[in-house]
């Protein structure tokens, strides 16, 4: 009988595990995992077990290709398994190619005489997935806010940033899920983030992965009206609830679609940028509504500079913008009262009245 032997922490199972025990389990008759116990898991990565240890071997021992649950309880880093190893001596230690312990694992092969095996990753039948994806799908929020931008866009993509710099947004109702989107797709609202952070990814990985900015990840988690540094990481400066634009601000949709990644490096006059970014972080300190739209019309001002279509004139607007600067999607009109928001949501077929949104505040 060819007896294999596997380890891991497995913390919580899926159907990634399932695979590996089962291409473990044809090199030979006879299958032994072993697990990291609680006290192993808190010595080396600082956290619990996501489940009992004792549900978890339940769950491990109730699996058809699985003949033997040993639980790992040695501290050395990497070998927690290895007094059940010894006890075995099982005839071949297999592991993924991505094992991070690879050399130690070789070297307790050698003094015990058993072969190492590494499985490659073969096509998975399913999307791939790891724990802490599992964890973060877990914790996913069933809703979450776009945003618009007032100020400083472009500020945020890393090699755009500019010490002293500013970005200015916020956070808008109504709120998208994964079955509910009231706006249309690539519209320049920072969809692509809340969509990563509906299903359980980082947003900030996923938006800067993209070559863009951090800035969408970073309001729609935080929510409000908010000023951020400048700089390679969202760092927050300053936060309002977002009163101060209640019934003053719409969007309206352009007809075209918004495609931030496919312009980022087109030439845009970054010292006005920059400028309109220390107006409206001031404008937001004293809740000035005329600094706020003198630094919209500024970020305007070199949107149209960088030759993006000029936007529809409406007499009872303050100020208005692209949202982004993808050359399209959606423009953030704001107004001076609820009355002119709303004669012009009325008036515009394309138009759609939004409000500020932060957590905990009115709407939870």
């Amino acid at each position: 009988m060819k007896r294999i032997f596997v380890s891991g922490c497995y913390d919580i199972l899926h159907a990634g595990h399932v695979q590996f025990f089962n291409e473990a389990k044809a090199l030979g008759d006879h299958l032994t995992v072993c697990f990291a116990s609680d006290k192993v898991l808190w010595a080396h990565k600082k956290r619990r077990s996501s489940i009992p240890q004792e549900h978890k071997r339940a769950l491990l021992q109730s699996l058809a290709m699985i003949d033997n649950v040993a639980i790992g309880d040695n501290l050395e880093l990497g070998l927690d398994f290895q007094d059940h190893f010894f006890q075995l001596r099982p005839d071949i230690l297999a592991v993924t190619d991505d094992d991070q312990y690879g050399e130690l694992k070789r070297a307790l092969c050698a003094r015990t005489g058993a072969t190492y095996v590494v499985l490659p990753k073969t096509p998975p039948k399913f999307s791939p997935v790891s724990t802490t994806e599992i964890v973060r799908w877990i914790r996913a929020p069933k809703e979450a806010p776009l945003r618009v931008d007032f100020a400083g866009g472009w500020l945020d993509v890393p090699r755009f940033s500019r010490t002293g710099g500013f970005i200015v947004n916020c956070a808008i109702l109504p709120l998208v899920s994964i079955g509910s989107w009231e706006y249309e797709k690539r519209s320049g609202l920072g969809g692509s983030a809340a969509w990563a952070l509906l299903n359980g990814q980082d947003g900030v990985d996923s938006e800067l992965n993209l070559g863009v900015g951090w800035q969408d990840p970073a309001v729609i988690t935080e929510t409000g009206l908010c000023v951020w540094r400048s700089g390679l990481r969202p760092t927050l400066h300053l936060k309002r609830n977002g009163d101060m634009l209640n019934g003053r601000m719409a969007l309206l949709y352009t007809a075209q679609e918004h495609d931030t990644p496919e312009i980022a490096a087109r030439t845009r006059n970054y010292e006005l940028i920059y400028h309109a970014s220390i107006v409206a972080s001031e404008a937001v300190l004293r809740e000035d509504m005329g600094r706020l739209a003198e630094a919209i019309g500024m970020s305007y001002g070199a949107q149209m500079e960088e030759g993006m279509n000029p936007l529809p004139h409406w007499e009872a607007c303050l100020a208005c913008k692209y949202c982004g600067g993808g050359w399209g999607g959606y423009a953030v009109y704001l107004f001076q009262s609820a009355n002119d928001r709303n004669a012009f949501v009325k008036r515009q077929a394309q138009a759609k009245a939004i409000e500020p949104f932060v957590r905990g505040y009115g709407v939870s």
